[in-house]
């Protein structure tokens, strides 16, 4: 097999670090890594395979000879260095969402529309985490019977706002249990120790905010359906890693929870977790650090036999972010 040269744009962050250990672990068939960071990271080192990698300053990089850019360092980096990296030879696979409303560009999560990633221009937009996850539960069943409608509710942990986000949950736990004054947020608008946040990025005209904007939008294009109906509610909780979902679908034909059980079973990417009577179903801490999209309390609606109820949890760094993208790579190399 052919190796690649490989370059991480955004390298130093919680998500640039995760897609460095994503690319270690399965192995992508790499002959040169480059990283890439804001001046203020270039020149320090990181670690992979065993190997020292100096971080390059991103506005003096030459990217020509690149083959794959992974992008995570926010969408006006990506909008800024996209294009060059492009011009430069290489295929650009973005983690903000720069792109991902692009009708040029393709919106990818392997398990659900791999063929898009081959009718790429040189970018590829990498879904929002939230958005993924629910796509790769939600592909398998619309198979079967066509989904007319979604309803979610999200629980995202902190470190969807980044490392940021992850000290601030940090430091306000650490002071309500040592009694000591609770330190001000800026990352959230709230304090987020031992509180629950429904709001996610900025609020729109629309009284949603951008995050359940990304879900709808996001989820219309993946599955290709554009009117589909998706109402979202984002909700950030004191949870460091791992995002929680409750989605209420509606198809056009009954499916039952066995039967839809089953279906999920037999899909790439889904570990069906679901014995109430066991109290086993997906947890955050269980999905950290697994590569999965954990599916359980499964079940009909009481009133509606065309409507089922899901939980589905899956880490966001992970399957949300960096794997995601790897795994787009991973398609091309093929």
């Amino acid at each position: 097999m052919k190796n690649f040269v490989v370059a991480v744009v955004g390298g130093t962050g919680a998500v640039g670090r995760e897609m460095l250990n994503t690319l270690e672990r399965r192995k992508f068939p790499i002959s040169s890594l480059r990283v890439m960071a804001s001046s203020r990271s270039a020149g320090t080192k990181i670690q992979f395979k065993g190997e020292e990698i100096v971080i390059e300053d991103l506005e003096r990089a030459d990217f020509e000879g690149v083959d794959f850019a992974l992008f995570s360092a926010g969408s006006n980096v990506s909008k800024a260095h996209a294009h060059r990296v492009v011009e430069a030879g290489a295929v650009v696979i973005d983690n903000s969402s720069a792109f991902r409303y692009d009708a040029d560009v393709p919106l990818v999560v392997p398990e659900v529309n791999p063929k898009a990633a081959f009718k790429h221009k040189g970018i590829i937009a990498n879904p929002n985490c939230s958005t993924i996850q629910m796509v790769v539960a939600l592909k398998p069943l619309h198979d079967r019977a066509t989904i007319n409608r979604v309803i979610v509710s999200t629980y995202q942990s902190v470190s969807g706002a980044g490392q940021k986000g992850i000290w601030e949950l940090w430091k306000g736990v650490k002071a309500k249990v040592n009694e000591e004054p609770e330190p001000k947020p800026s990352t959230f608008a709230h304090p987020m120790a031992f509180e629950v946040l429904p709001h996610i990025d900025t609020f729109l005209e629309s009284a949603y905010t951008r995050e359940e904007e990304k879900l709808t939008k996001e989820t219309r294009k993946i599955i290709g359906i554009p009117k589909l109906q998706v109402s979202a509610t984002c909700v950030r909780v004191p949870v460091m890693s791992a995002h929680s979902e409750s989605i209420t679908l509606d198809f056009d034909l009954p499916i039952s929870a066995d039967e839809a059980r089953r279906i999920l079973r037999e899909s790439p990417g889904i570990k069906v977790y679901d014995d109430p009577k066991s109290n086993i179903y997906p947890l955050a801490r269980l999905a950290e650090n697994t590569d999965d999209t954990w599916v359980g309390r499964i079940r009909n609606d009481f009133d509606r036999p065309n409507t089922l109820h899901l939980w589905v949890v899956a880490d966001n760094l992970r399957k949300g972010a960096a794997l995601n993208a790897v795994q787009i790579a991973e398609l091309l190399t093929k």
